[in-house]
């Protein structure tokens, strides 16, 4: 059968069974539409700083678009891949995206400062990155995984610290927000 003997419809001609006698039904795939709503173009693979992970439609899409979404997303009862702050957002513990934005900014600001802290932007899908302390890295036992500092939505301080640790994660230091981190950097930054 060549393609001129196909109807638009798909049913061959002459054919008494009509197959498609309608249009193609799509709907909406709930877990499609919130996975490219929190995929990040490559280019921020690359990215030196928070600000440069927000370009997905999660940071941009009006907040309202976004949490509805979200909201839909969690009906699936499977684990919604998002950030931190978008989670504290939805249960109204944040006022808004912009707030959460400064927060990750001004710790930013605070490592950036500071020799030997380096962000790491590929972070789980969704989320906004984190920062090592690169001299915790080494030591005396050799290699392992140095201390780290990321942004949570488990208390309202908003930072988790995991010391540097060999194999199984220690359970995170929670951190009072800027000022708690400010307050104890010396203490993390010892360990080495």
């Amino acid at each position: 059968m060549t393609v001129a003997e196909i109807d638009f419809d798909g049913a061959a001609q002459g054919s008494p069974h009509r197959r498609f006698n309608q249009a193609p039904r799509l709907e909406p795939m709930v877990e499609l539409e919130w996975s490219r709503a929190i995929e990040l173009p490559r280019s921020a693979i690359s990215a030196t700083e928070p600000a440069g992970l927000r370009y997905a439609w999660v940071h941009r899409a009006p907040e309202q678009r976004v949490l509805d979404l979200y909201h839909a997303a969690l009906a699936s009862d499977d684990p919604v891949p998002s950030p931190w702050w978008l989670r504290a957002l939805a249960r109204g513990e944040l006022e808004s995206r912009t707030d959460a934005f400064r927060v990750e900014d001004r710790v930013h600001r605070l490592l950036s400062s500071r020799p030997g802290w380096e962000f790491v932007p590929w972070a789980a899908d969704g989320e906004s990155g984190y920062w090592e302390f690169m001299p915790s890295e080494g030591g005396r036992a050799g290699y392992r995984i140095p201390t780290t500092v990321l942004h949570t939505d488990r208390h309202q301080g908003w930072i988790d610290v995991l010391p540097a640790h060999h194999s199984s994660a220690p359970q995170p230091i929670a951190v009072a927000g800027l000022a708690g981190l400010r307050a104890r950097l010396g203490e993390f930054e010892a360990v080495r």
